[in-house]
């Protein structure tokens, strides 16, 4: 399992870190997974900010030097999740103003020696009184709304730009190529892994992956290997309780916590339904390289679908991965699946292309002359001042700007276009971070 670094909620009772914790793990849509603690005043989940992925810890109120016996286990629980943490975000509440439980919390923060953010909550419209919280002596101060999500973005760049790496090795050449099929129920995803390791004839061994009971496939294929990712024990669980549907959905995020790529199976014959599209996004905002697979295409194909009308069809409803190839397969007769292993071995490969910093920053300057940088909110001239590249798996991008603002998600679009077209980004999710001078 990827060992994730980890940012802790933390500061006394009714501050909003529940409703922080809310805010990133449930409105972000980046929650993968989600587990009680020991007890009930801390909790876990699985998020991700940019491609950036971290286990958020939601921790009881902290009263250090209560005697009520209620807080003391809440306050123990806090305790253990500043010692787990990388990063600690400490909130206050900027309507109660600085109170002496607050001080008392920084006090131990600080020999606690980790990386701390304050976090000014409930700052809506820029509260009077911030600069109160000043003599905390914390250098990072934030005001956020948790509740009405102001500031939150900006949070979690911070947070997560001061993040150790994820201990995820990465993929080399002599490794394994991770491989999800994923998708909603019956569009052969069975069919097309028994094609896989039964047509090849090349399955090696079985290999237990890390989800209870599941069974990874190793195919060796071409002298290649790959290891396909199964997820097999969440269907006896909950499928008594849960839709089928929900269940698919558990299962193509669990199996894409440990996968490179994930190949996206489409069913030719019943068309594309909501479900695709909604799978497909967890696959993008996991950082995964997406291969898109058309099942069934023989079926379509006997009943008059046209190859140029359904790709049309994928791409419209689909419009958020236009970059991932797509591949018209048969997992009943193999046609295909050939070159759906060589289209992953070329994403595979794109999802941990480095570009050097010299070819980043001409073709950046290049297209900032053809087309001027754009504000995310005012009309201020921005000029970019350098670029580098700060990540693989997913290919991750800081963008530095004169001025503190953020770039307008159509010039982002734009850059990452311009970044893919130059250097063959294939299947691979682009990310791009802006950092910028404060004045």
């Amino acid at each position: 399992m990827i060992a994730l670094p980890k940012i802790a909620l933390v500061g006394r009772p009714n501050v909003g870190k529940s409703t922080l914790f809310n805010r990133i793990c449930g409105r972000r849509k980046a929650i993968t997974d989600s587990r009680p603690g020991s007890t009930r005043d801390r909790n876990y989940a699985q998020a991700s900010w940019q491609g950036a992925a971290f286990e958020l810890i939601d921790t009881g109120g902290l009263l250090l030097g209560s005697d009520d016996p209620l807080l003391g286990p809440a306050s123990e629980q806090a305790r253990r999740g500043i010692e787990e943490a990388d990063v600690v975000l400490f909130l206050v509440d900027a309507r109660a103003g600085l109170l002496p439980d607050d001080e008392a919390i920084a006090r131990d923060l600080r020999r606690a020696g980790k990386v701390v953010l304050l976090i000014v909550n409930k700052a809506e419209g820029r509260a009077p009184g911030l600069e109160d919280f000043a003599r905390l002596g914390f250098e990072d101060v934030w005001p956020v709304s948790a509740e009405h999500g102001q500031g939150v973005g900006d949070l979690l760049d911070a947070a997560v730009s001061r993040l150790p790496a994820a201990s995820r090795p990465e993929q080399t050449e002599d490794g394994p190529l991770k491989l999800a099929l994923v998708g909603r129920p019956n569009t052969g995803k069975s069919s097309m892994l028994n094609r896989l390791i039964g047509a090849e004839r090349a399955l090696v061994s079985s290999i237990p992956g890390t989800t209870r009971d599941a069974v990874d496939s190793l195919l060796v294929r071409g002298g290649r290997q790959y290891l396909l990712v199964d997820t097999a024990g969440i269907r006896r669980t909950r499928q008594l309780k849960e839709n089928v549907d929900h269940v698919s959905v558990v299962q193509a995020r669990r199996s894409l916590e440990r996968a490179d790529v994930a190949i996206l199976v489409l069913d030719a014959v019943e068309g594309l339904r909501d479900m695709d599209a909604t799978i497909a996004g967890y696959a993008e905002k996991a950082g995964r390289g997406v291969v898109i697979a058309v099942n069934k295409w023989d079926l379509a194909r006997a009943q008059g679908v046209r190859q140029k009308d359904f790709l049309a069809e994928v791409r419209d409803a689909l419009k958020f991965l236009d970059y991932a190839p797509v591949v018209l397969v048969s997992a009943r007769t193999g046609e295909g699946i050939g070159r759906l292993l060589t289209t992953a071995d070329r994403v595979g490969e794109a999802c941990r292309k480095r570009v050097t910093t010299g070819q980043l920053n001409r073709l950046v300057a290049n297209a900032a002359k053809a087309y001027a940088p754009k504000a995310a909110k005012g009309a201020a001239a921005v000029s970019i001042l350098f670029a580098s590249q700060i990540g693989i798996a997913p290919p991750t991008f800081v963008i530095s700007l004169s001025h503190p603002v953020d770039l307008h998600f159509s010039y982002k679009r734009y850059l990452q276009n311009k970044i893919r077209t130059a250097f063959g980004f294939e299947g691979a999710p682009l990310f791009l971070k802006v950092r910028t001078r404060r004045h």
